[in-house]
């Protein structure tokens, strides 16, 4: 295992560089740049902007060099880990990412396991109890999940909060706690505000992973293996948990290659509905803005996500299915 992980590690650098490029790309593809945008929103505030500050502008911040220079500077720069600097906030864009995507990955991991929590033994439950009416109503409230968007449920619960419990459902902090330095105090009020946004992203996925568990573990249940099983004596609980539900994980436990980043790039929306400070806000500004290095970073960020959730997935399938070697 040690050397398939090591494997993956350097087969993930020409990727992250593919990737790199990619978003490179992708961010000078809109017409003009953040300097036209700058003086695109000074104009519409009424004051004029005249093209020798525009001009000081793009050099102050490389904008008037060639693309193939821009970006050599840019990803070389972040291989010594430095991510450039933001236009917009006039800030290092690791300071301005650094807590974002720290609180963003807490939201995410515990979005994960309460997702997972939730679904893995009411899919066992629709499965195994399928056709009767425990099922029906599972089947029903999963269906109101995948169909409900997350949006107005985080509005539905704002409102609610506002109107029968007279308190503000939104943002991960209390105002006393909102600036102030890490403390015990203040992880603990984390942990009273993260169950909220955690609730509301968690309530689709679990109703397509229920959907995904019921499937696979209904289609396991039939297999010849399980029949040869239960007439050797073993009992239901044992059979199940041995054999048919470690099979029908694996299709459960790869969707953690694109869970990570979804949960990331996904609640950009409940963010700004529940005033989150995490990086979904954050990374939709320096788009519009046109903020290269912040929106770069971000980007990049979130590929790596999506590289590590697929190196843990594969893992972890190797560890539940003995059938999966990496050789």
């Amino acid at each position: 295992m040690g050397r398939f992980i090591a494997r993956r590690l350097l087969g993930m650098i020409p990727f992250i560089f593919l990737v790199s490029v990619t978003v490179f790309v992708l961010i000078k593809l809109p017409p003009g740049d953040f300097a036209s945008n700058y003086a695109a929103a000074l104009a519409a505030s009424g004051e004029t902007v005249d093209d020798t500050m525009l001009a000081e502008l793009r050099h102050r911040y490389g904008l008037d060099q060639s693309l193939p220079v821009q970006y050599v500077r840019w990803i070389s720069s972040v291989a010594q880990g430095d991510f450039g600097f933001s236009f917009k906030w006039q800030q290092p864009v690791s300071s301005l990412i650094g807590e974002r995507m720290g609180l963003t990955l807490i939201l995410s991991f515990a979005t994960l396991l309460f997702t997972w929590a939730i679904a893995l033994p009411i899919g066992v439950y629709s499965a195994v109890r399928r056709y009767t009416w425990g099922d029906y109503i599972v089947t029903m409230l999963g269906f109101i999940g995948l169909a409900v968007p997350n949006f107005l449920l985080a509005l539905t619960l704002m409102y609610v909060g506002v109107t029968v419990f007279h308190t503000d459902l939104g943002g991960l902090f209390s105002p006393e706690y909102l600036d102030a330095p890490w403390s015990f105090g203040r992880v603990g009020d984390l942990a009273a505000h993260l169950w909220i946004p955690m609730l509301i992203l968690g309530t689709g996925g679990a109703a397509s992973l229920i959907r995904i568990m019921r499937a696979n573990l209904i289609d396991q249940l039939h297999q010849p293996y399980v029949d040869t099983a239960r007439a050797k004596g073993l009992s239901e609980f044992t059979l199940l948990f041995r054999y048919p539900i470690r099979i029908a994980l694996n299709p459960f436990v790869s969707t953690l290659g694109w869970v990570l980043p979804h949960l990331v790039s996904g609640s950009v929306i409940i963010s700004i509905v529940l005033n989150l400070p995490t990086a979904g806000p954050l990374l939709l500004q320096a788009l519009l803005s046109q903020d290269q290095y912040l929106a770069g970073a971000f980007l990049l960020l979130l590929c790596l996500l999506t590289l590590v959730g697929t190196l843990l997935s594969d893992i972890l399938l190797a560890l539940l299915d003995p059938r999966i070697r990496f050789q």
